[in-house]
C-alpha cells in the first residue's frame, strides 16, 4: 500500500474560536502512579464534547494556576469522556491532577495531527513508549483493538524508571491477552518483586520479530529515548518515513501564533506534535554521534 509521507494534519481553523475554552467537569480521577493520574471530563450540560484522534492534545486550564498542553490518552471511540493522563511536574499539572470528581476544568482544542491510523490499516504497528509516552499511544491501542481485523501484528513496548512508575498497569495485562498482540515492559532500576525485564525500553527490539517492510512504528518518550529508538530501528532498516515520532515542546497559544515551540520550519502545535522522522532528522542531531 501507498504511505502518507506525513502525519494527517487537522485543520484547526474549523474551529469556531481556538482561543475560547470550553467548561468541563471532572467525572473520575483515577490515581496511576503517586505522581500521576488520569482525569476523565465531560459536559457540564447537554451536548457534545469535540471529537478527537488518537495523537491530539488539549490546553487544560487549572483556575488560578495557569494552562497547559496535555495529550489525549482516552478511547477516540467514547464520544462522551475525554480523558487526560498528567504527570505532577509544575504548578499547573500539580493543580490538575489535585482536582476531585466534580470540580471544573477548562479546556481548549483538540489541537495537532494525529497518529497515521490509516496508513497503518493493513500493517504492523510497533508501539515504542517511555515514561509518560504511553498516554499519548493509548488512543492508539484502544483504535486497533476495537478494528482489530483492520490490522495486523500488534507490539507494545514500554519503559519505565521503575515498576512503581508503569502506567495502566491493568490495562497493559489485558493489552497482552488481546489477538495477536504483544505486550513487553522493562524498568531502569528493579525492585525484589520485579521479575520483568530490566533496562532502557531499546533493549526490548532485542526479544520481538519485527519486518520493517510491513510494521508502522509509532514512538513517544523522551526525546533521547526516541533518538536511541530511531538508531535501533535504523540498524533494523526501518525507512525513516515508517518512523512516526511524537515531540514535545513548550506550547502555549497551540495554534502557531506565539512561536514558543518553534523547532526549525515547524510548530509543535501546529505542524505536530506528530511527525515522521524524515521531517525531525535534521532538528534531532546526527543519531551516529549516539
Amino acid at each position: 500500500m501507498t504511505l502518507t509521507s506525513e502525519p494527517e494534519l487537522l485543520d484547526t481553523t474549523a474551529l469556531a474560536d481556538p482561543f475560547r475554552p470550553q467548561l468541563a467537569r471532572i467525572a473520575s480521577v483515577t490515581r496511576e502512579t503517586s505522581d500521576t493520574v488520569t482525569i476523565s471530563t465531560e459536559l457540564p450540560a447537554a451536548g457534545s464534547l469535540p471529537q478527537f484522534v488518537p495523537g491530539q492534545f488539549s490546553m487544560l486550564y487549572a483556575y488560578g494556576a495557569g494552562e497547559v498542553p496535555i495529550s489525549i490518552s482516552g478511547d477516540p471511540g467514547n464520544p462522551d469522556r475525554l480523558d487526560y493522563t498528567i504527570r505532577s511536574v509544575g504548578a499547573v499539572t500539580t493543580a490538575l491532577i489535585t482536582r476531585k470528581v466534580g470540580d471544573y476544568v477548562a479546556m481548549r482544542g483538540p489541537f495537532g495531527t494525529s497518529w497515521p491510523m490509516e496508513a497503518a490499516a493493513g500493517e504492523d504497528v510497533l508501539l515504542v513508549a517511555g515514561g509518560i509516552g504511553l498516554a499519548p499511544l493509548r488512543p492508539v491501542i484502544y483504535h486497533i483493538l476495537r478494528h482489530r481485523s483492520e490490522y495486523g501484528r500488534l507490539v507494545i513496548l514500554y519503559g519505565a524508571r521503575s515498576p512503581k512508575e508503569l502506567l495502566f498497569r491493568k490495562e497493559l495485562s489485558g493489552w497482552s491477552k488481546s489477538p495477536d498482540t504483544q505486550v513487553l515492559t522493562t524498568v531502569d532500576y528493579g525492585e525484589p518483586s520485579w521479575r520483568g525485564y530490566v533496562g532502557v525500553v531499546t533493549k526490548l527490539f532485542n526479544f520481538v520479530s519485527l519486518r520493517p517492510e510491513r510494521t508502522i512504528t509509532m514512538m513517544c518518550g523522551p526525546e533521547i529515548m526516541m533518538r536511541f529508538g530511531i538508531r535501533g530501528l535504523q540498524g533494523r532498516k526501518f525507512p525513516d518515513d515508517r518512523i512516526y515520532l511524537s515531540m514535545e515542546r513548550n506550547m502555549k497559544c497551540a495554534v502557531g501564533f506565539c512561536g514558543h515551540c518553534q523547532m526549525g520550519p515547524y510548530f509543535i502545535c501546529k505542524d505536530g506534535p506528530v511527525f515522521t522522522y524524515g521531517q525531525m532528522r535534521h532538528w534531532m542531531g546526527d543519531l551516529r554521534e549516539l
